[in-house]
Order: C-alpha cells, then sequence, then structure tokens
C-alpha cells in the first residue's frame, strides 16, 4: 500500500488506521505487519490493562490466528489458556447438565478447543505494534479526492491513513459514525448474567473443579442457563491460588434491567445467589462459597445484524470497513464470537493486500466491499442463529433443539 501521501500528527506514515486494541484490532494489525503493510492502533482507554478480565474460546477460527502471527508465537499459545498445565487435546467433550439435579443432559465432541485468557491473548497480539492509548474516537472525514480517510480524537488530534478500521467491539463508535446514532445503537435483548470470578479453599477448589477440568454447561427447568469453568490456574499445585469463572443467565425484560439499573455488586450478587440454591453443584456450592462482599459484574444481553435492512453502511470507496463486534455483536451462549471475528481479521488482511497498490478507486471498493459481503453474510447468519441458541436455551421445553445442543460450536450450524 502507498503510503507516501500519508500523514499523521506524530510524525508517522500509517497505511491504515485501526480503531480498537481488543484480539480482532490486534490481530488484524498482526496480520498487516506480517504483510508488510504499516498500520497504527487506536485505543480509548488509557493504558492496555482492562479491570476485567474473562476466556474465550477458540476453535474453528484457530488456523486463521494461526497464519496472522510468527509461527513461534503461535508455539506459544498453550501458555495462553486458562490452565496451561492441560495440554489441549485433539477431541474434547463439552458436557450440558440438567442444572437442577446434576444430570447429564447430552455432550458434544470437538476440537482442538483452546481456553485462552483475554488478557493473555491481548498481551501477545499487543507486541511490536504501534497503539495509541487514550484515543477516542468521534468523527471520520474522507478526502475528496478519494485517497484518504481522516480520523478525529475526542483529545484534538488527528491521523490521516489510506484506510480505517473499526475494531472498537459491540459499542462501536466507528459503526455510530458510519450509520447514525439510532441505526448503530447496540439492540438489547431481554435476557440478562451476572458473572463470578473468585477463588476458593484448597478443598474448595479441588471439589469443585472435579466436574470439569475446564469448561460446563447446564439449562434449568425453571428457565436458567449457567456455566462454570477456569479461569487462572497458574499454579498446579495451588489450588487455592486458582481463579474460577461462573455466571448464571435468565429471562430480564428490558423494564426490569432499567429498573435494576443502579444496583451495587452486593444486590447483583444476592440476586444470582438466590438464583443458584435451585441448582445443583458445582453452581450450588460455588455461589454458597462466594462472599458476599466478592466484586462480580452484570451483562444485560445484546446483538446487533448487520443483515437488517438499513444496517450496510458506506465504504466510501473502500477507505473504511469494520470487523468482529463492531459488525457482528453476539450473544456468547454458543461460542462464536471469538472465531468469526479473527476469520474477519484474517479475511480483510487479504483484502487490504490484494487494494495494496491498486490506483483505481473502484477495485479497491469492489474488494473491500466484496470482504464486506461476506462478512455480513456469514456474522449476520450467526448473530441470529447465536440470539434464537439465547432464547432456546432459556425455554426448557425447548432446549435440546437449540442449536448449541443440536450442532455443537460447528460455524453456522454446519
Amino acid at each position: 500500500m502507498d503510503c507516501a501521501t500519508i500523514s499523521d500528527e506524530n510524525g508517522g506514515a500509517p497505511g491504515v488506521l485501526i480503531i480498537g486494541s481488543g484480539s480482532t484490532g490486534l490481530a488484524l494489525a498482526q496480520g498487516l505487519t506480517k504483510a508488510g503493510i504499516q498500520c497504527i492502533v487506536f485505543e480509548k482507554n488509557p493504558t492496555q490493562h482492562r479491570e476485567r478480565d474473562w476466556n474465550m474460546g477458540l476453535h474453528w477460527g484457530a488456523p486463521v490466528l494461526k497464519s496472522l502471527i510468527p509461527q513461534e508465537w503461535w508455539e506459544q499459545i498453550q501458555s495462553l489458556q486458562v490452565d496451561p498445565h492441560v495440554p489441549t487435546k485433539d477431541e474434547d467433550t463439552l458436557n450440558f447438565l440438567n442444572g437442577a439435579t446434576g444430570e447429564h443432559m447430552t455432550g458434544f465432541t470437538f476440537g482442538p478447543f483452546y481456553r485462552l485468557r483475554r488478557s493473555k491473548l491481548r498481551a501477545l497480539l499487543s507486541q511490536n505494534l504501534d497503539i495509541r492509548y487514550d484515543k477516542k474516537l468521534t468523527g471520520i472525514s474522507y478526502s475528496e479526492d478519494g485517497s484518504s480517510v481522516t480520523a478525529h480524537f475526542a483529545d484534538g488530534t488527528t491521523t490521516t491513513g489510506k484506510m480505517l478500521v473499526g475494531a472498537d467491539g459491540a459499542r462501536s463508535a466507528t459503526r455510530k459514525l458510519l450509520l447514525g446514532p439510532t441505526l448503530g445503537a447496540i439492540n438489547r435483548l431481554p435476557y440478562g448474567a451476572t458473572f463470578v470470578q473468585t477463588k476458593f479453599s484448597r478443598e474448595q477448589a479441588l471439589f469443585l473443579r472435579k466436574f470439569h477440568p475446564l469448561f460446563l454447561g447446564a439449562a434449568h427447568p425453571s428457565n436458567y442457563f449457567a456455566f462454570f469453568g477456569m479461569q487462572d490456574a497458574a499454579e498446579a499445585d495451588r489450588p487455592e491460588t486458582w481463579t474460577f469463572f461462573f455466571y448464571i443467565s435468565w429471562r430480564y425484560s428490558l423494564q426490569e434491567q432499567d429498573a435494576t439499573a443502579h444496583w451495587t455488586d452486593a444486590q447483583r450478587l444476592q440476586q444470582v445467589k438466590e438464583l443458584s440454591k435451585g441448582f445443583a453443584d458445582p453452581w450450588k456450592s460455588a455461589f454458597e462459597w462466594t462472599p458476599d462482599d466478592n466484586p462480580v459484574w452484570y451483562l444485560g444481553l445484546t446483538d446487533w445484524d448487520p443483515g437488517v435492512e438499513g444496517h450496510r453502511w458506506s465504504n466510501y470507496g473502500g477507505r473504511v470497513t469494520m470487523v468482529g463486534d463492531a459488525v457482528h455483536p453476539m450473544t456468547y451462549q454458543r461460542g462464536q464470537g471469538l472465531n468469526h471475528s479473527i476469520t474477519d481479521a484474517g479475511k480483510l488482511t487479504a483484502a487490504i493486500q490484494a487494494v495494496s497498490g491498486e490506483e483505481d478507486g473502484a477495485k479497491r471498493a469492489e474488494i473491500i466491499t466484496a470482504f464486506e459481503n461476506e462478512m455480513i453474510a456469514r456474522g449476520g447468519e450467526e448473530v441470529r442463529t447465536s440470539t434464537t441458541n439465547t432464547g432456546m436455551l432459556h425455554d426448557w421445553e425447548s432446549v435440546m433443539k437449540s442449536p448449541v445442543m443440536t450442532a455443537g460450536l460447528k460455524k453456522g450450524g454446519e
């Protein structure tokens, strides 16, 4: 990509401006760097450190991530897992229990399956990149000759490049700038979930972990869904240092969500502790043993379907696009988000390589539009499937017909 005409107040010459330093934006930046294309990553937060950390499932998207980073980095993938001491199996089984009785409902075997800590993945992917923090995107402007795009930030600075990519998450500022505050707004769903991360005594930790080394799901006859798993088991021989990650989700109308928006952590935890009393172990004991002052976080579930009429944005001649949760934020019970997002990064890297040095503006637009068409079809289908799945998992009569029960974690319900 010709960067000769690109200007930057800080003296650089980026070809691609990437908004957001989450896993998707960083994977894209690594792919572009590997391809010899200059880029800068802009992050609205003041530092890389985030107060909250969680883990994500990487499975069918793993080969794409491997292609975007140096081989020696991929060889470190085991160290990024919630338990680096448990080797990734060629195949593993995710079991679902009856949340009320603890009885096995179903399970599906797939693999390899990587359960990665988000903070560790971001740390790996942040290496050797130009990442600029405390840069909140407030505007995008386009040159009249069709050759460049300029990002405007809240601190009054601007940076100009050949292309801008919004990888700024489910509440994407890029999406709102491209579509407006109404069409670009996240879609709220009538479900809520409270997440807990905590440590336990040695004896308690060993008891809880015996249900499965890494992850376990449950549907409850009272129309709840639950997950239980590891978050951090860095010291294999010290169970008292392990951090567990678990949640219960339930039907929660938007009116109820609004009415409880002011609730404290203690109130959120008390609410979900009451729900957990009807569960079998490991949830019953895990919530019972969690201290009442333990920090939690609550999320109202959301999505945004790029396939909905009116949701198609202009890419301004191939100069601006979006990837990951910025364009297809989805509910998480089917475990597809990271895989689609990494796939976006791989496919956009290839598209940008194809337009590198291309002087024909119409051709550049055609290539980027083709990338978007595939992403919108693939990601939009998954948004709809995942939302349907969430609804069915919270309806006891429909649980066994839900996509995650019938198709597991296969892409697009294959």
